[in-house]
């Protein structure tokens, strides 16, 4: 493969993986990446650069990053953006895989994986932070957040600079989240049987009333 198809195909890759974590910050990240003329856009891709795409992907960066870092609301606002993140990875991998030149086969191929992959990375960051909720403190939220924000870019940087590098990082990703989910989710039930435990209240016996002896 020649070093563009690599690159193109780590984006269209790359960009079905981002959207699952964080829709919005993917495309401000490829919609900035694009307008600053530090990479050149698939086709499928560039109304990403459009101001006004930006601006709306801005603002619901801008909810999600306070939504994002609030105990038990960040699993509520995963559980909205299911609607979102899903399909937006789809059909940004199939823009993205306009690039490789196959026609409407590389592009439904393209809309297949980067679904594949948005559903995969929703479900395991949604599947970690309802683990990490089960936590009192707020510090892991805003460190789980962080991290993934940075992830997201960092990934798609990684992924238009170091093709291959991402691409291998991708594969361990996805292993690491076919091992780790199934996991997250049998702790998940054993804390929900012990709250529904410890809300449940003991019946106690009713001790029947003594008999009192009548006097002859």
């Amino acid at each position: 493969m020649t070093p563009d198809t690599v690159q193109t195909l780590a984006l269209t890759l790359g960009a079905g993986w981002a959207a699952g974590i964080n829709l919005y910050a993917a495309m401000l990240t490829l919609g900035w990446l694009g307008m600053s003329g530090q990479v050149d856009l698939p086709p499928g891709l560039d109304v990403l650069e459009n101001p006004m795409v930006m601006g709306a992907a801005g603002l619901m960066f801008a909810v999600e990053f306070f939504a994002d870092k609030v105990p038990w609301m960040d699993s509520l606002w995963d559980a909205l953006q299911t609607f979102a993140r899903i399909p937006g990875g789809a059909l940004m991998a199939a823009g993205a895989a306009k690039g490789l030149d196959l026609g409407g086969a590389g592009e439904l191929a393209g809309l297949l994986l980067g679904g594949g992959l948005a559903a995969g990375s929703h479900v395991t960051k949604a599947s970690t932070r309802a683990l990490i909720n089960t936590s009192p403190e707020p510090a892991s939220n805003w460190a789980a957040s962080f991290t993934e924000d940075f992830a997201v870019i960092g990934g798609l940087w990684t992924a238009l600079n170091h093709p291959w590098l991402f691409l291998l990082l991708l594969i361990l990703f996805v292993v690491l989240a076919v091992w780790l989910v199934p996991r997250i989710w049998r702790l998940l039930k054993a804390a929900g049987r012990t709250l529904r435990n410890w809300f449940r209240k003991p019946s106690t016996p009713t001790n029947p009333a003594p008999i009192r002896e009548e006097s002859s």
